[in-house]
């Protein structure tokens, strides 16, 4: 969805995109905040921000595949997609117990430092922010295909780390914001069928116009081009 050609290079030719450093500090907020709700899950009680929110009725989930479903790297949650051998996963961050309707809610935590405030309508707004959106769609679809019910609003857990303070001291204060997200899912079977008659062509497809890595590739293949021929041209006049 990103770019079509990057995808299919990937997924079908093997070459991977240019590796990055991991998110050492996102992923510490991460396990802490999995440890602190993993309390509330063992003894199936409300966490402390629920509260605030008016959501006392709602409890984090305890299931036996919990663990396996936050473990991205073991594959996450998975599901066959149809008369495929495609496997799909995901690994969720957490997942919570609505008591009363018995629905299951997807839960995904985000760690920043920003000093915009943390609003519901800006946050879900932001033009970076929409991946988060889709990310939230497919795990609530991956749940549906095991047959659980899910609940239509899904919540981000936002920790925004405090940069007005007067020094680091040893410690960084976070503050916390429950962000509600209202979830779709219908467009996700259509949009993997489509996936997968892009994997079953022959042709690399187009890169997309905002693509930074196709972009990269562009301009690079380009300058290499220019030096082959100005070198040439130097070797035509005696020069090495």
């Amino acid at each position: 969805m990103t770019c079509r050609r990057c995808f299919y290079l990937d997924r079908v030719k093997g070459l991977d995109e240019p590796g990055m450093p991991g998110w050492a500090l996102n992923s510490a907020t991460d396990e802490l905040l999995k440890r602190e709700f993993d309390i509330c899950r063992e003894k199936q009680i409300p966490h402390r921000l629920f509260k605030e929110y008016d959501l006392e009725h709602i409890v984090p989930f305890k299931h036996e595949e919990m663990d396996q479903w936050r473990n991205a790297l073991a594959g996450g949650i998975l599901h066959k997609f149809e008369d495929t051998n495609l496997i799909l996963s995901g690994g969720v961050d957490d997942i919570w117990f609505n008591t009363k309707t018995e629905e299951l809610i997807v839960v995904d935590y985000k760690s920043q430092a920003s000093l915009n405030p943390v609003e519901t309508c800006s946050y879900l707004r932001n033009v970076y922010h929409e991946g988060y959106k889709l990310q939230m769609d497919f795990y609530n679809y991956l749940l549906n295909c095991k047959g659980y019910k899910t609940s239509p609003t899904s919540y981000f857990l936002v920790v925004n780390a405090d940069r007005t303070v007067e020094g680091f001291h040893g410690k960084m204060i976070f503050s916390e914001t429950l962000i509600p997200y209202e979830n779709k899912t219908s467009w996700i079977p259509e949009k993997i069928r489509e996936m997968i008659a892009l994997m079953n062509q022959d042709k690399v497809p187009e890169g997309h116009e905002s693509c930074e890595n196709c972009a990269y590739a562009r301009q690079r293949s380009l300058h290499d081009l220019n030096q082959n021929k100005t070198g040439s041209d130097l070797i035509g006049n005696g020069y090495k």
